[in-house]
C-alpha cells in the first residue's frame, strides 16, 4: 500500500491528508501537533473557536485524547462504533487549544470506512476528521470535490470513490448522568437514546 505509506509520512511531517469516511471526505492531521492544526484551520478558513473532531482506531487509542470514558457511553460505543457517532469526552489537559477550542472537551468517533481504518492503523495514533471543505461551503463527497475547493494546498488526496455525503455524524455529549443530543446526523437521536438505558 504505497499510498498508505505516503499518507502516514505526510501526517508524521505535519501535513494534511484528505481521505474518505462513511459520511464525507475528511481532512486528517496529527491532532497533537499544534502547527499541523494551525495549517488545517488556515486551509479551511475556520473559526478558531470551533473545535475539531477526531478519529480513533480502537478503544485503546482514546487514552491519548480523553480523561475517561463515561459509563453512559459504554453501550453506545458497543452498539454504534465503528460508525457515524461522535461522542464528546472530557479532554486530556495537554491537548492543543486549537483542537478543543478551549472547551476542555474533544469529539471522537471510530470510523467504519475501510480506508479510514487502514490509515489509523498504519499511523498508530488518532487523526483529525473535520470535513473537507472551506468553512461555509458544502463538504466534499469525492476526491474531485476536494481538489475543486483546495487545489494543490492539500499534501495528499486519497481517492476512495464517492462517499454517502447525505449528512454528517451524529454528535452526543453528556451532562452528569444524562446524554445530551448535540447534532443529529446519520444515526437518529431516537435510535441512540434508548441504547444508553440498557
Amino acid at each position: 500500500m504505497a499510498d498508505l505509506s505516503r499518507a502516514v509520512a505526510v501526517l508524521h511531517g505535519g501535513g494534511v491528508v484528505a481521505f474518505p469516511t462513511e459520511t464525507y471526505y475528511g481532512l486528517a492531521v496529527d491532532p497533537l501537533n499544534p502547527l499541523a492544526l494551525n495549517l488545517l484551520f488556515s486551509l479551511k478558513q475556520r473559526d478558531i473557536n470551533k473545535p475539531i473532531l477526531t478519529l480513533v482506531d480502537d478503544r485503546e487509542s482514546l487514552s491519548s485524547l480523553v480523561q475517561n470514558v463515561p459509563s453512559l457511553y459504554e453501550p453506545l460505543m458497543e452498539e454504534f462504533w465503528p460508525g457515524p457517532l461522535t461522542l464528546i469526552f472530557q479532554a486530556k489537559v495537554n491537548l492543543p487549544t486549537l483542537l478543543t477550542a478551549g472547551t476542555s472537551t474533544v469529539g471522537v468517533r471510530q470510523s467504519s470506512h475501510p480506508f479510514a481504518r487502514q490509515l489509523l492503523r498504519a499511523y498508530g495514533r488518532p487523526v483529525t476528521a473535520t470535513s473537507a471543505n472551506i468553512s461555509g461551503r458544502a463538504a466534499a463527497v469525492d476526491a474531485q470535490g476536494v481538489k475543486v475547493q483546495f487545489g494543490s494546498q492539500i499534501d495528499m488526496i486519497f481517492d476512495g470513490g464517492r462517499t454517502s455525503g447525505i449528512v454528517g455524524s451524529t454528535i452526543i455529549g453528556f451532562d452528569g448522568d444524562r446524554l445530551v443530543p448535540i447534532r443529529e446526523g446519520v444515526i437518529p437521536f431516537e435510535d441512540i437514546l434508548p441504547v444508553s438505558k440498557r
